[in-house]
């Protein structure tokens, strides 16, 4: 992976983000998502937010380590039903490209940081929101953990945001093939067996 370039534009750092918490301290950002009444749910505002977020963080030389959370009783439980999955049965072909390149580009920004990306799981981790903790570099977890590849529960393929490319190189195909094609939840101590989270 080439270092992010260390020249940067006019525009200066955004300090105010509409759908997560940032904090820095001691070159550690905490990027919190926070949607706690809806258990974090992701909307498209939420997806703009966390590439965009990830972008400024990766030109920002003083980050040293990401940890990403999610607020209150749970990390994150997908995409928003009202928000994202009803509306996006109104788009056309263009409209639904566009959504799923952004939802791409955040899991790739993920990928590319040009630090360790550490993800702290609490509660549910489903759907788009496992993806974004599988695409951290570590899974931290505590007991309540559970992870759901819920993609073919919802008509959509397994392989969404790129679980089909990550899953396997975390857990091996045996796991990942039986978690992206039934979409059963995966508890803690059972995602700590077979390598889903670090620790």
């Amino acid at each position: 992976m080439a270092p992010m370039s260390p020249f940067t534009g006019s525009a200066p750092r955004t300090e105010d983000w509409r759908h997560l918490r940032l904090t820095l301290d001691q070159g550690v950002a905490t990027v919190t998502l926070a949607r706690p009444e809806k258990l974090n749910a992701l909307t498209f505002g939420a997806y703009a937010d966390l590439r965009d977020l990830l972008a400024e963080l990766a030109r920002d030389g003083s980050v040293h380590a990401l940890v990403l959370g999610g607020e209150g009783r749970g990390f994150c439980s997908g995409g928003d039903v009202d928000e994202i999955i009803g509306a996006t049965l109104a788009m056309d072909t263009r409209q639904l490209l566009d959504f799923n390149r952004m939802t791409g580009q955040v899991v790739r920004a993920l990928r590319e940081c040009p630090f360790p990306v550490v993800a702290a799981v609490h509660g549910a981790a489903a759907g788009a929101g496992a993806v974004l903790a599988l695409a951290a570099d570590f899974r931290v977890a505590d007991p309540s953990a559970r992870f759901s590849f819920l993609f073919t529960k919802v008509g959509l393929s397994g392989g969404d945001m790129g679980a089909a490319y990550l899953l396997p190189r975390v857990v091996g195909l045996g796991h990942a093939t039986r978690l992206l094609m039934l979409g059963e939840p995966v508890r803690a101590p059972s995602a700590e067996r077979i390598g889903l989270i670090s620790a």
